[in-house]
């Protein structure tokens, strides 16, 4: 199992509290029956003060150059190199992107787990395009104790992989492969820990790895 870990523990805990309530209008005048009886769970307050992301080296790498080649790890975009840390380095990034500036009341620490990085291959990206497949697993702890807050969240990221004269067009105005998924995943992992996503939060917890925080790397 590779790990790459990141932690940042910031010099004031942020006091502030975003939370609003939210009238549905559709409901003013129905009767009584029809209102809703249970009110709608607050969104969470969190502030990242760590990351641990986990790239398992159980999971396959393919290097095959086809329209859909076997395999976990499929990645074009960066140099030939350590698929595994290349792929590490992209959560990493994109964590920091998408919650790195949350001043939430409550410090946490954020874990990935990578199941799956399908991005598209070169014959796949110059021709018809496809699917970045991504899939992982989310869990949000307390940085000191540990314990579970909410998680483990399976996430299915998929994304739009442009092909051909569109992917030439991205490249040459800077939307590259790596950076649109990188932007993309910030704003997946933005969502699921600023908005009210029906976590369930399993009972105990185990101490978390906490390790160093390092800046976010240009993309």
């Amino acid at each position: 199992m590779k790990r790459f870990g990141l932690i940042s523990m910031m010099a004031a805990l942020g006091l502030s509290v975003a939370a609003c309530g939210t009238v549905d209008t559709a409901s003013r005048n129905a009767p009584l029956e029809q209102i809703p009886t249970e009110m709608a769970a607050p969104a969470p307050s969190f502030q990242l003060v760590g990351m641990d992301v986990d790239v398992p080296l159980t999971l396959k790498v393919s290097e095959a150059n086809s329209y859909y080649p076997g395999g976990d790890i499929v990645w074009r975009g960066d140099t030939y190199g350590n698929r595994y840390e290349q792929v590490g380095a992209i959560f990493e990034n994109a964590v920091q992107l998408g919650a790195g500036d949350l001043q939430g009341a409550m410090p946490v620490v954020v874990e990935i787990e990578l199941q799956r990085f399908h991005a598209l291959t070169e014959k796949t990206r110059y021709s018809v395009g496809g699917i970045h497949s991504i899939e992982f697993v989310m869990t949000i702890r307390d940085p000191q104790t540990g314990a579970i807050i909410r998680g483990p969240r399976e996430i299915k990221a998929d994304l739009e992989g442009y092909g051909g004269s569109k992917a030439i067009q991205a490249e040459a105005r800077g939307l590259t492969q790596k950076y649109r998924i990188t932007q993309h995943l910030a704003r997946v992992v933005r969502d699921e820990m600023t908005l009210a996503t029906g976590w369930t939060a399993p009972k105990g917890g185990v101490t978390a790895r906490i390790v160093p925080l390092s800046p976010v790397q240009p993309i």
